[in-house]
């Protein structure tokens, strides 16, 4: 119960409570010992790396789906992000803020594929205190993280594959953490409809387009 105004008022269910503003922190040594545990697990159950990660992204996807569901029924009235940039921007900002208390150090668009984006981290919280042996070549922790961002992502309507990636970083020993995103076909082609449908109306005159946009109104005003 939490009293308003002078009145109590009444939750059917903790998905109706409002999110607290107030900070909301874990030990960060508790949570450090029960991911060790979940990644000692799982290590127990697989016969290679990527396998682990496999799981991992597993588990990951179950908490952003539960993210994205509480999220949205608490703050927006169960009203979804509908649009690409907005739900990049939401898992960028508000589900980087609400798991790990801050925005994620970068957003970037792929520059070889129109379907791909980056999210970067120059420590990511789940490698900040992990030490890969040697043996276990390039295995990142950050899949736990990848698999939260599909779990968003795909629930929301926005099917991609999502993975893990260590970048190296000019005079820094530990690499950047970067969570690729690359979007399903099915993405990209409402992409690809919507923009048309947009430049066929003639209200792109005057916004400023990139590359992809240009080629879409050279082949749409030919057909």
């Amino acid at each position: 119960m939490i009293g308003v105004g002078g009145k109590i008022k009444q939750y059917s269910s903790v998905l109706e409570k409002p999110l607290s503003k107030g900070r909301q922190e874990v030990s960060l040594s508790a949570f450090a010992f029960l991911f060790s545990e979940l990644v000692q697990y799982n290590q127990t159950q697989v016969d290679n790396i990527a396998e682990l990660e496999r799981r991992l992204e597993d588990a990951g996807y179950a908490v952003g789906a539960r993210v994205l569901e509480l999220f949205c029924h608490r703050e927006k009235g169960n009203r979804r992000e509908t649009r690409l940039l907005g739900i990049l921007s939401f898992v960028h900002t508000t589900v980087w803020k609400v798991l790990f208390g801050k925005v994620a150090d970068s957003l970037e668009k792929g520059t070889e594929h129109e379907d791909e984006y980056m999210i970067s981290e120059k420590e990511l919280l789940v490698n900040r205190f992990i030490s890969i042996p040697k043996d276990m070549g390039t295995f990142n922790c950050g899949a736990f993280v990848a698999g939260i961002v599909r779990g968003v992502l795909d629930n929301a309507g926005f099917p991609a594959v999502v993975t893990a990636h260590f970048v190296p970083m000019e005079g820094q020993q530990r690499p950047r953490t970067t969570i690729l995103i690359k979007f399903a076909d099915e993405v990209s082609q409402n992409i690809y409809e919507n923009l048309k449908r947009f430049i066929i109306s003639g209200n792109w005159k005057g916004h400023l387009l990139n590359k992809y946009a240009i080629k879409l109104i050279t082949v749409s005003l030919e057909t």
